[in-house]
């Protein structure tokens, strides 16, 4: 399922990181890696903040569509 799909509060695994190659390169680049653990911390007028490697980072709904847990 997509990363928008999930609750607040919850931490889960990066399963795949999908759309172009420059996105994957930007998402990965965040931390958003295959394995990596991401805890959704809170859902504001369509972004989405996380939990990511120890560090918070705001990605948008498109971006967060791309990546599945």
């Amino acid at each position: 399922m997509p990363l928008t799909m999930v609750k607040q509060g919850e931490r889960i695994t990066v399963k795949k990181v999908g759309g172009k190659e420059d996105t994957r390169r930007f998402l990965e680049n965040l931390g958003f890696v295959v394995g990596s653990y991401v805890t959704v911390v809170s859902e504001l007028g369509g972004n989405i903040i996380v939990n990511v490697k120890d560090s918070r980072v705001a990605i948008g709904k498109d971006m967060a569509n791309k990546i599945m847990v």
